[in-house]
């Protein structure tokens, strides 16, 4: 864990790991995966579930994907994950360093898969077109919580746009995966939770993460509810019923974690 650490630090990189207090952190480190976190430390939304600080960003650092590429070659990656802060401060809220980033993994990881966590560029289609013609393997955009609870955790959000994002990547390509994720303990109720993955499902997202919510702090939206294991199992079968194509499901699981599984599987069963 400290060896990554080291290197990130050499590189001027960050960790979302590392930002956003992932309690997966430490296995992660130890088996050398990680998800680069591009465009800064510091995000312009106010979201209440995450303990990355907001304010005034920092400049785009040109440097930064030739860095990122030069790391997963390093630590000889094979699915490398690349996600940032929200830049509503940018006209193409950060697209062409994603798309950048994607362009220099290729370069030194031809064999390696991609997957891009990304804002929701305020629905700009433009920016989307950017990322999507960079073409990784799996496009993430997490809807986090039922529509009910934005005002709670997503106050700058719109639950229907960020649906619309996931909708647009697939409807321009249907070769790239779509993935989204929820957080549980907010307040959510059941028949919520379901209706939610209906509507993922009728915009062919093909893959869904669902953990626990854990607040980074005092500060942060109140923890509703420990939701325990057997219903998060639960919450699994009815996904895979209702259409997923894969679904991790646990206290721990984020975004992130197991990306590499979630992609192996679906090229299995392609």
């Amino acid at each position: 864990m400290r060896e990554m650490g080291m290197l990130l630090r050499s590189l001027n990189l960050h960790t979302v790991c590392e930002g956003a207090k992932c309690p997966n952190m430490g296995e992660c480190f130890s088996n050398r995966t990680a998800t680069f976190m591009i465009l800064g430390e510091v995000c312009t939304r106010n979201c209440k579930f995450c303990a990355i600080p907001t304010g005034k960003p920092s400049l785009v650092d040109p440097e930064e994907p030739k860095h990122l590429a030069e790391a997963a070659l390093k630590l000889n990656l094979k699915h490398i994950v690349i996600t940032s802060v929200t830049r509503d401060d940018l006209k193409d809220g950060g697209a062409n360093q994603f798309a950048k980033c994607i362009e220099e993994v290729r370069k030194v990881l031809p064999k390696s898969s991609i997957e891009v966590l990304i804002p929701d560029f305020k629905g700009n289609e433009d920016a989307l077109d950017i990322v999507i013609k960079a073409k990784p393997e799996i496009i993430n955009h997490n809807v986090e919580t039922v529509p009910s609870l934005y005002s709670v955790a997503r106050p700058m959000a719109d639950y229907r746009q960020s649906l619309n994002v996931l909708k647009y990547v697939k409807d321009q390509n249907k070769n790239i995966y779509t993935k989204s994720g929820i957080m549980l303990g907010l307040g959510e109720a059941k028949d919520e939770v379901f209706t939610l993955f209906d509507e993922l499902v009728e915009v062919n997202c093909d893959m869904l993460t669902i953990g626990q919510y854990l607040p980074p702090s005092y500060n942060h939206a109140s923890l509703r509810e420990y939701v325990r294991p057997e219903i998060f199992e639960e919450y699994k079968q009815v996904a895979l019923k209702k259409g997923f194509r894969f679904v991790a499901s646990g206290p721990y699981v984020r975004s992130s974690y197991n990306a590499l599984e979630g992609i192996r599987e679906l090229k299995t069963n392609s």
